[in-house]
């Protein structure tokens, strides 16, 4: 699990790709929980909360080039 002050050091196509495997993650624990055991329950909520966090800060980028964009304009 990642910092969001580390993850804003990564570049989009890093963050794009982190933010695909944690969500492949996030379906396996998804169907090991349905399937069997799951041994940390907990390990769900991180990985929601990592999504939550790369989407959070891709987001932001996106605001901050359509500003700049606008203002360019």
């Amino acid at each position: 699990m990642s910092k969001a002050s580390e993850l804003r050091d990564h570049s989009d196509e890093q963050l794009e790709l982190q933010l695909k495997d944690v969500q492949k993650n996030l379906f396996r624990l998804r169907l090991q929980s349905e399937t069997e055991r799951l041994e940390a329950p907990s390990e769900i909520i991180k990985a929601r909360r990592e999504i939550a966090r790369i989407k959070t800060i891709l987001r932001g980028r996106e605001i901050e080039r359509e500003k700049a964009a606008g203002a360019a304009s």
